[in-house]
């Protein structure tokens, strides 16, 4: 009877969960905004509690802070924007040149003895649609401007609320566990998201001057794409050198093309896999397996937000279900295994 209570429990949550996300993805439309809020919102955090610490009001604090973020998003959108137009009308351009190349390849291949078929390597490499690629991950991230009124007050008053949260919460529960949970995910996913954010702004600002210096066209436009897509787990900057390597190679050359994706794997190796381990340590405690996973479900759920996302939210998760006896399993299996980071982070 106890066996068959819990399957009968298993399979109740299971569905339950399924209908969750079910909701939240029939509903994205409404819980992408909100989630990307909050996350401006913990990014911004510290800026604002600098200025409110200074003795500054929290409506001058909140203005100058806001103000701030607004010039620089308005100021990287308009030159995003003419890039993105201009390389959208020279696409057709840069995906001749590069079947040119790959017929170069084929001819040399069938000089060697190698036989290669044009269609399938046309089918296995479509220029155009490697091309089309970056411009989509701008216009997909540029289609939240359509409710940056909406995201720019949530974010205003999460942050004027951010100073009481964590008082309506010990009210309303009176209790101090639920409290310290909140804070200590707060904590976590503000830890990362402050450095995660400066170091993918390092990392595209060297892509960006490296990338002037050797003359690739749209070297700005790059930058943004690395600064992003930095903020995706272990294939992000991949994905980010591909559209520089390729415009390299049909504006400079094979040799110039081989120097860019040697200073994207360089970046990927100094910053990624030795800056970015030393300053976050082992603070997330995630898994690899669970950190590659947690990217591809939070993409299919919530699109390009949820991979840029997929981090703090699986840390959320990670939190949330070690809170509980009966979900404590979960988060040991999305931890990194590791027993001294595991005891620590319940602790």
């Amino acid at each position: 009877m106890v066996a068959e209570h819990k399957v009968g429990y298993f399979f109740i949550v299971m569905a339950s969960v399924v209908i969750v996300l079910a909701g939240v993805k029939s509903a994205s439309s409404i819980v992408v905004p909100i989630l990307l809020s909050l996350f401006i919102a913990i990014i911004l955090s510290p800026s604002y509690n600098f200025f409110r610490k200074k003795g500054i009001p929290d409506i001058l604090s909140l203005f100058i802070v806001i103000s701030v973020f607004l010039f620089f998003i308005v100021l990287i959108a308009k030159l995003i924007g003419t890039s993105v137009n201009d390389f959208s009308a020279n696409i057709d351009l840069y995906s001749e040149k590069l079947s040119l190349y790959y017929k170069s390849i084929i001819n040399n291949g069938e000089f060697l003895g190698i036989t290669l078929p044009m269609d399938m390597f046309s089918n296995i490499i479509d220029s155009k649609k490697i091309m089309l690629f970056a411009t989509a991950i701008f216009k997909s991230m540029s289609s939240m401007v359509t409710n940056g009124f909406v995201i720019l007050l949530s974010v205003t008053f999460m942050l004027l609320e951010s100073k009481h949260f964590a008082q309506k919460i010990e009210m309303a529960d009176h209790s101090k566990d639920t409290t310290k949970q909140i804070e200590e995910i707060f904590s976590k996913i503000k830890s990362y998201m402050v450095i995660k954010a400066l170091i993918s702004l390092l990392t595209g600002f060297i892509i960006w001057v490296a990338l002037v210096f050797i003359g690739t066209d749209y070297a700005f436009l790059w930058a943004v794409l690395a600064f992003l897509l930095n903020f995706v787990p272990n294939i992000g900057s991949i994905i980010a050198a591909v559209p520089a390597v390729m415009i390299t190679l049909v504006q400079l050359g094979g040799l110039s093309a081989f120097f860019v994706a040697l200073l994207y794997l360089g970046v990927n190796i100094i910053i990624g896999s030795v800056l970015e381990p030393r300053i976050m340590g082992r603070g997330l405690g995630l898994s690899t397996l669970v950190v590659f996973l947690s990217l591809l479900f939070w993409g299919w759920l919530l699109g390009i937000v949820g991979m840029l996302l997929s981090i703090p939210l699986t840390i959320m998760a990670k939190i949330t279900f070690d809170a509980n006896e009966n979900t404590e399993w979960i988060s040991i299996l999305l931890g990194s295994g590791e027993r001294g980071v595991e005891q620590t982070q319940r602790n």
